[in-house]
């Protein structure tokens, strides 16, 4: 180990990115016991089908500390978290045999972005782009700052406070490509649904989900 490395563990001990506990013996940012303990989605469980997009696919659920993790991860600071959750995502999608032209996200507002610095699901998706070799484009921009979905109710009200909050940032940029459309978690789809209705009305010519984690009821 280099005198910089030895330095950095010694001042920024390496914590597993899951139950955030110190690891002794650094293997990745995720601890064996994470690795066998971790809350899966059987792999013939991992699509779900959404208006709009073709598929839908998670390696986890969103429990538990994948719950945890994620809250770290978009509320305090701990971006390194992304390259972490592109190895599961990669996984994932050559289980799948899915291929893709390009990878977009599920944007934040401006608004929200300004307050928290950065925008989780594009560090998701760039992390991906990396690992798959596949060119990284913003597609969507959000135009309206609505609450989040968590605080929005049942199905249907998370249906309606999605409506119309995002627009194609360039046609050009989405007509006639297979799209990735990354985001950290889903739950009833709403959300994933109504950015992919963007992309296929502005051209995609087809659009599959990805995210982290999921909801067990779907």
């Amino acid at each position: 180990m280099k005198l910089i490395d030895w330095l950095l563990e010694l001042l920024f001990p390496t914590r597993c990115a899951f139950c955030h506990r110190l690891m002794r013996e650094p293997d990745g940012k995720v601890c064996p016991q994470c690795r066998k303990t971790l809350p899966y989605v059987p792999v013939e469980s991992q699509h779900q089908r959404f208006a709009h997009l073709d598929t839908v696919l998670s390696p986890l659920y969103y429990e538990g500390t994948v719950r945890d993790s994620l809250i770290r991860f978009k509320f305090h600071s701990l971006t390194g978290y992304a390259g972490v959750y592109a190895d599961f995502l990669t996984k994932c999608i050559d289980e799948s045999g899915f291929f893709c032209d390009s990878i977009t996200w599920v944007p934040v507002s401006r608004r929200r972005l300004r307050h928290r610095g950065y925008d989780q699901a594009r560090l998701m998706a760039e992390a991906l782009s990396e690992k798959l070799g596949v060119p990284c484009v913003r597609c969507l921009e959000k135009v309206r700052d609505n609450p989040p979905q968590s605080r929005s109710g049942g199905r249907e009200a998370r249906r309606r406070n999605v409506r119309d909050v995002y627009r194609a940032v360039d046609a050009e940029t989405v007509s006639g490509q297979k799209l990735l459309l990354v985001d950290d978690i889903v739950t009833t789809g709403s959300t994933l649904s109504e950015a992919a209705g963007v992309l296929r009305k502005a051209g995609a010519a087809s659009v599959v989900g990805i995210t982290l984690a999921r909801s067990r009821q779907g």
